[in-house]
């Protein structure tokens, strides 16, 4: 493989991660795959790229993966929404990942930066949401308090240091190649699938084909501009009860339970009890009282046109995104196994 213009993705066995070795390899890019655990060869089967062994809380180990690379395409973070210790878990792994490896990327010469950050890091607070509105002043999750303060402090190093970055936002992936576990938004999916999903939250997401996004991270290294923020989305969200239906329709003999509607006291009972239960277990709880509070019946509908007019972004549809990752799923039913 030749060395020239070589392109290295953090996260490269995560989903985003993984769908962009691939969309670069069929460009005929050179890729450099960096993952925490090289033993986990699945998800390279068959993918003609280098495959090296980065984590993000060791800078050093950046520096080395980061030899003679022209793009580092910064995918890899901790994206979860709960855990037992959420600041150490989370928000320190995220900050401190976001800060080595952009040193580390400065160190060994990288020319340019696509940083993948999350519709997290956006204010909500006039629809519909554009780049331009600022950073999220909702302080109450450790992921999108990571997502928030990691972007900035991305940005601010990277004109310390004399990088150009470009920040990709991008919202609900799901679709195409997957692996075990499912990422949150694909695993949404695989909830309503399951049956696992029986009241109506009124909580909306915001679906992404992670196709487009990987072809999006693309178009922003080759056309974003350093020290811009690009939002990878489609313009409007969709209920997750609203998906359930789609879902029904797609699928009738499934028979899945439509939520029903609930007095937010008994959403919010509901909650605490599958936070106790996740407290006990170890295991994340489908909902919880942040969820409700932060997210039910918030409207994430996004103004894409930055996005569109610079980059040529241009997704398929939030309906087609979620036809396609469905059948996915159906066609590969040891994703809707209970792990």
């Amino acid at each position: 493989m030749t060395k020239n213009n070589i392109s290295l993705v953090s996260g490269a066995n995560g989903h985003l991660g993984n769908n962009l070795v691939r969309f670069l390899l069929e460009k005929g890019i050179p890729v450099r795959a960096a993952v925490r655990n090289t033993k986990n060869k699945k998800p390279f089967d068959g993918l003609d790229c280098e495959l090296v062994q980065a984590d993000i809380t060791d800078k050093a180990s950046f520096v080395k993966a980061l030899q003679g690379v022209e793009t580092f395409y910064a995918v890899g973070a901790s994206f979860k929404l709960w855990a037992k210790n959420p600041k150490k878990e989370i928000y320190e792994v995220n900050i401190n990942g976001t800060r080595n490896t952009i040193e580390a990327a400065a160190e060994a010469g990288v020319k340019k930066i696509v940083y993948v950050s999350s519709i997290a890091a956006l204010n909500y607070t006039n629809l519909p949401t554009r780049e331009s509105n600022g950073y999220n002043p909702d302080r109450r999750d450790m992921y999108y308090n990571s997502k928030n303060d990691g972007e900035k402090l991305a940005f601010d190093l990277a004109l310390k240091l004399g990088i150009e970055l470009v920040s990709v936002m991008p919202s609900a992936m799901i679709g195409s190649k997957a692996f075990l576990p499912l990422n949150v938004s694909y695993g949404i999916l695989k909830l309503i699938l399951n049956k696992k999903i029986p009241v109506d939250t009124k909580i909306t997401l915001n679906w992404i084909d992670v196709k487009d996004v990987a072809e999006g991270c693309f178009l922003a290294a080759e056309k974003g501009r350093s020290g811009e923020r690009y939002i990878l989305a489609n313009e409007k969200c969709m209920t997750i009860t609203d998906t359930t239906i789609l879902a029904n329709t797609l699928y009738p003999e499934l028979k899945l339970n439509i939520p029903r509607s609930v007095p937010k006291g008994i959403l919010v009972t509901i909650a605490a009890l599958m936070e106790l239960t996740a407290k006990l277990s170890g295991k994340p709880p489908v909902l919880t009282r942040k969820d409700i509070a932060m997210f039910s019946g918030l409207q994430q509908d996004f103004d894409i046109s930055k996005a569109r007019n610079e980059l040529g972004f241009n997704p398929k549809s939030p309906e087609h995104a979620v036809t396609e990752a469905l059948e996915y799923l159906m066609k590969n039913p040891e994703m809707l196994r209970e792990v």
